[in-house]
């Protein structure tokens, strides 16, 4: 059966490992300049605007990673929820890679608010050069609870960028299953409401490899081509990580595949209610579930379906739907429960 510990336990897309076929004909040229890219590119533009600078990497953490580091000097700092991956699964690479400093604020539901946003940085500046000067916010949409920033939300938190001379990025790894449980496009979410940075991401939602950095406020893309290069991220054949962004986006796969999984979680979260499983820590907004169960549960389940436990002092299970996860996958998960 189907695991549920994550989404990146999935296989690659039907449609997509056609185009990864297609794309190893003939020879294209290196680094970008091949025809495949260029289409990707221009795809990516007209789902979040024309003027955005995109460059492909290999994975989501170079695109953080390297999408901060554009963005920061080492004296300044990123201001993000407590939960943000860029500082419980990143191994630090963020500061690693740039010399600045997270500063961690409470969540809401894996939400930060502009309260703590401007309360995080006025505890900074206060104390001039002997503190660090936040210049960026960093926020995940969908967030690492799988709940789901509405439009309305994002502004106000761009707005309090704005007002305080910082820049707003954005964690897209799983911005479509967001966009899908909104029924919004990917612009109003990101250019609309005044997103400067976008890790754009891929591989949670059906892809074999890459996401993309999107600079939609383009004059932060100013060498970000040198940086790139020496972040280990400019692969020389681009357009095997281009290749599949084509029909992601061209036949809307982004969408249906996003749609997939985020009802099948709905599905899943209604079959552990009707089981007598209430306990859920977080709202179902997309494809996760944060459900707790019993220890002798968690033992006997996981010998027969991969899942994780997210907290063992409470037992708190995530469980995670993929873009192929089916009903027969839910109805044996719950039949192992």
């Amino acid at each position: 059966m189907k695991a549920f510990a994550s989404d990146n336990y999935a296989g690659v897309a039907p449609e997509i490992m056609a185009a990864l076929v297609a794309a190893n004909h003939e020879h294209q040229p290196s680094y970008g300049e091949d025809v495949m890219t260029k289409e990707a590119i221009d795809l990516i533009r007209q789902q979040l605007g024309g003027q955005a600078e995109v460059f492909f990497v290999y994975n989501g953490t170079a695109a953080n990673t390297l999408a901060l580091k554009a963005l920061l000097q080492s004296h300044e700092s990123v201001i993000c929820p407590d939960s943000a991956h860029i500082v419980n699964h990143e191994v630090g690479a963020p500061t690693a890679m740039t010399g600045s400093t997270c500063l961690k604020t409470a969540n809401i539901n894996g939400k930060i608010t502009p309260a703590w946003i401007e309360e995080a940085y006025r505890s900074q500046v206060r104390w001039g050069a002997h503190a660090t000067l936040p210049r960026v916010v960093s926020i995940t949409q969908a967030t690492e609870f799988g709940t789901v920033y509405q439009p309305k939300e994002l502004a106000a938190i761009s707005e309090t960028c704005k007002r305080l001379g910082l820049y707003l990025h954005m964690d897209g790894c799983r911005l479509y299953n967001a966009a899908a449980v909104l029924n919004v496009s990917l612009a109003a979410m990101t250019t609309d409401v005044g997103v400067d940075v976008l890790s754009l991401g891929g591989t949670k939602n059906g892809l074999m490899f890459g996401e993309a950095v999107v600079f939609l406020n383009p004059k932060l893309a100013e060498n970000f081509a040198y940086i790139q290069k020496q972040g280990l991220q400019l692969q020389s054949k681009m357009r095997f990580i281009a290749a599949q962004f084509v029909p992601f986006f061209k036949e809307n796969l982004w969408q249906k595949y996003a749609n997939q999984a985020n009802q099948m979680c709905q599905v899943l979260a209604e079959g552990l209610r009707a089981k007598g499983y209430h306990h859920f820590d977080y709202p179902v907004e997309t494809n996760h579930v944060f459900v707790r169960l019993s220890s002798d549960v968690v033992a006997k389940a996981q010998e027969a379906v991969p899942f994780y436990i997210f907290d063992e002092k409470t037992q708190l299970a995530r469980l995670v739907t993929s873009f192929d996860t089916g009903l027969a996958d839910i109805d044996k998960l719950l039949a192992v429960l």
